[in-house]
């Protein structure tokens, strides 16, 4: 079985202060060569134990094969040790003839090889622990891929309706649309692969949203973005608070052809993000369900994935308002 490195050093080290142990004498200081040749013995055991009976036994649930080959690896050692090292080690002497007894020899034996084979139970466990996490966090990060993969389709179909109205129309905005479109899509290609961009980078591009998104609804109501209290440094996950934005827009827009209304605010306090975006809307049966449901599940998800436990998302709907409140918990930029 191939031991890393660090297991072997880890190991070593154990041995050596497992020994340092097992061999202290008050009464007869030193290092004998019986003690290392007793301790050996316990060594070789617990090496078995530890990479070849754990491994193709107990790893697998096979309990009842583990512990016999176990007890039969303890009475190899007792045997061993009372009828080939005491003889060796102590001829002639009272310690050699007799068979101090099952329990006696149990209880010099059994607790290195414990010691032992425990630590390498440990150490198996610590690894296997490091390997869920590795995958834990290989699983977030390719759903974390895919969730940001379905934003910049689900944001182009609706952008590329709008337009598709505007240049049926032959309105003179079409190029302006055009402009402001190709530069939000460049900073969703390009500039958000990272988990996190600097907070200042993404409130510029809700700006540009906002810009862009105010073209459709001309002088048929009112568009408040207030951004206060926000501190440079801090950093954020791209494409959160730009679905709730649109959600806002879009709805707002159906079956209601004036007096809409849509007020933002963001800022922060000490190192919470504090987002409001609150609009009116007109209630209309079977309003792009499925598609409203893909922007809303999708933050929601990446919420969980990216700031658990640090943050509080409050959606609050009646017959006629939209209201969402999110606090969001941000991390300075390490500046190195």
């Amino acid at each position: 079985m191939l031991i890393s490195k660090r297991e072997l050093v880890f190991q070593s080290v154990l041995l050596v202060l497992v020994f340092l142990f097992y061999s202290f004498d008050r009464e007869n200081p030193g290092f004998h060569g019986h003690q290392l040749a007793f301790f050996s013995t316990y060594v070789l055991a617990a090496a078995a134990i530890g990479y070849w009976l754990m491994p193709r036994f107990l790893y697998k649930r096979k309990y009842w094969q583990f512990f016999t080959f176990v007890f039969l690896m303890v009475a190899i050692v007792i045997l061993l040790e009372e009828l080939l090292l005491e003889q060796l080690f102590f001829p002639g002497t009272r310690r050699a003839k007799s068979f101090p007894g099952v329990f006696f020899s149990l209880l010099g034996v059994l607790p290195v090889i414990t010691i032992l084979s425990g630590f390498k139970f440990g150490w198996d466990a610590l690894q296997k622990q490091e390997q869920i996490e590795a995958l834990k966090g290989t699983v977030q990060e390719s759903e974390l891929q895919f969730l940001r993969s379905q934003i910049n389709p689900h944001f182009l179909f609706n952008n590329l309706n709008n337009l598709y109205s505007y240049a049926l129309e032959g309105s003179p905005k079409t190029p302006e649309i055009i402009l402001e479109l190709s530069g939000l899509l460049r900073y969703m290609l390009y500039e958000c692969k990272e988990k996190f961009v600097p907070l200042q980078k993404e409130i510029e591009q809700l700006h540009n949203f906002i810009k862009l998104s105010k073209l459709q609804i001309e002088n048929r109501g009112m568009v408040h973005f207030d951004v206060q209290n926000v501190e440079t440094g801090y950093k954020i996950a791209p494409l959160i608070l730009i679905v709730f934005i649109e959600n806002a827009f879009k709805h707002s827009q159906a079956g209601q052809s004036e007096n809409i209304k849509i007020d933002m605010k963001l800022h922060m306090k000490a190192n919470m993000l504090h987002f409001v975006c609150d609009n009116n809307h007109e209630p209309i049966e079977g309003l792009d369900s499925v598609d409203a449901g893909i922007g809303l599940e999708n933050v929601k998800k990446r919420l969980q994935l990216l700031y658990p436990n640090k943050h509080h998302l409050e959606i609050k709907e009646d017959r006629n308002r939209y209201k969402v409140n999110l606090s969001v918990e941000l991390s300075k930029i390490n500046r190195l």
